[in-house]
């Protein structure tokens, strides 16, 4: 059975879904886009997805195409008519496609803004990421300034995985001025005598709807939680590390340059945080 997916206002076969060559998320990379986790058929974290796509929205003055309640409506429809049980729900909204390629950004009164999403089916709990832990590398974070945005502007992130896969590990961590960023497609932590560490909110990075859940847990647990930058030879010597992203969750790293943390096996503190993370969002999902 073919997959549906949701064009503009149409819930198509996959085959059948169709973008204009002139939509600019294709010419410019001008668009946004979230991903919301499925579990047990329900929708994780929607509410944060909305607020940070509606943001993103925002700072790059581009017109929602739908209400937020009607993109959970979408969302809901799409996972039924796709019987997805566990996976995912990719949503992108771009400026739309004008007569013809312009830098200069289109009247939205006369270019509607373009909003494709689609499913996917994926196993998230039974991991074996989470049970065996990730290794990663370092590279320069040579990205533009806002990461703060959600942008589909993902090619040298892309180009991060690709060197990690090249160097045999999992994925990356991006380094500016000395210290860590996130990862490609991450956020990024490390552990140290008990306390958990990850870089401050800024324009540098990404503001994760899935570290702001899992940084609230922690400290419901009443664990310690420090925001600020750290090196990657801080990151060497951690006790454990992790990384968050919706899709992956809490994601142990075991390994950072070649160098091993620990005793080279999952911590316990990712090991836990996963744990009530996802008992915590299965207790709220939509």
């Amino acid at each position: 059975m073919s997959r549906i997916v949701y064009v503009n206002g149409e819930y198509l076969p996959e085959d059948q879904a169709r973008v204009s060559i002139f939509d600019r998320g294709f010419l410019f990379a001008d668009g946004v886009y979230e991903v919301t986790s499925v579990l047990d058929g329900k929708l994780i974290d929607f509410q944060g997805h909305a607020a940070r796509l509606e943001r993103s929205l925002g700072e790059l003055d581009m017109a929602a195409p739908v209400t937020m309640d009607e993109l959970l409506a979408i969302h809901r429809d799409l996972v039924k008519l796709n019987n997805v049980e566990e996976g995912m729900v990719y949503l992108q909204i771009t400026r739309g496609a004008a007569a013809d390629r312009d830098f200069v950004f289109p009247d939205p009164a006369a270019t509607p803004s373009t909003l494709v999403m689609f499913t996917q089916s994926k196993g998230l709990i039974d991991s074996a990421a989470a049970k065996t832990g990730i290794k990663v590398i370092s590279i320069d974070d040579i990205r533009w300034g806002r990461r703060d945005i959600k942008t589909v502007q993902l090619l040298y992130p892309s180009m991060g995985k690709m060197m990690a896969k090249k160097a045999g590990v999992d994925d990356a961590w991006m380094v500016e001025d000395g210290v860590v960023t996130e990862g490609t497609s991450n956020n990024a932590y490390i552990v140290k005598g008990g306390k958990i560490i990850t870089r401050h909110l800024g324009t540098e990075i990404l503001h994760g709807i899935t570290r702001a859940a899992v940084l609230k847990m922690a400290r419901e647990s009443q664990m310690e939680v420090e925001e600020r930058p750290f090196t990657i030879e801080e990151a060497k010597a951690a006790d454990e590390a992790f990384v968050t992203s919706a899709s992956t969750f809490v994601t142990p790293v075991v390994a950072i340059d070649g160098v091993a943390l620990g005793d080279g096996t999952p911590g316990p503190v990712a090991r836990r945080l996963r744990e009530i993370y996802i008992d915590e969002s299965r207790k709220a999902a939509l």
